[in-house]
């Protein structure tokens, strides 16, 4: 059996689960989540946990119950806690800044690069190499950080690019550090 799927989502203070068929909706005070469970996998609401069981063995089944089971943990932790993504701009010259919602970024290009997040999901700037994405949904929080990453992504040279705060860029030794 499915180690994670096993585990029941503990239901913080100020969260409310409801379960209407397939359709999952989770409360908090953050706001409101809201997902469709496969129709094999069974969710319910037992003494302030969320419990998911599966139909069957098959590998599919398996599958899903760890992913269901995750999905609805991060809904819940979403809607209590929130998620956020650090970047930090690294180069000369390379700076954000944010223009109303919009994004702006100056990382090398002829031209600043503009970045329109989803209505849910929020970016700031603290400093002027700093960015915070941050939401209630993980997956939308991940997804616009990584395209923010996808402008200007690291480069092993030199080490420049945007890149996750607290990642490591594997260096590569240039031209000059062949042998001869």
């Amino acid at each position: 059996m499915s180690r994670v799927g096993r585990k029941p989502v503990p239901i913080p203070a100020g969260v409310q689960v409801q379960v209407e068929g397939q359709r999952v909706t989770v409360r908090g005070p953050k706001g409101e989540l809201s997902w469709e469970v496969d129709p094999s996998i069974e969710v319910q609401v037992e003494d302030g946990r969320v419990v998911v069981r599966r139909s069957g063995d098959q590998p599919r089944l398996r599958a899903l119950h760890g992913l269901t089971r995750a999905l609805i943990n991060n809904m819940v932790i979403g809607v209590s806690q929130g998620f956020e993504k650090r970047l930090e701009l690294v180069g000369v010259g390379y700076r954000a800044q944010m223009q109303g919602r919009k994004l702006v970024l100056s990382v090398g290009y002829s031209h600043p690069v503009e970045i329109e997040p989803p209505p849910d999901v929020d970016i700031r700037v603290e400093g002027t190499t700093q960015i915070v994405v941050s939401g209630i949904d993980k997956q939308k929080v991940g997804q616009v950080a990584a395209d923010i990453r996808a402008v200007r992504p690291p480069e092993p040279y030199k080490g420049k690019g945007i890149l996750y705060v607290g990642e490591v860029i594997r260096r590569k030794a240039g031209k000059g550090a062949r042998g001869r």
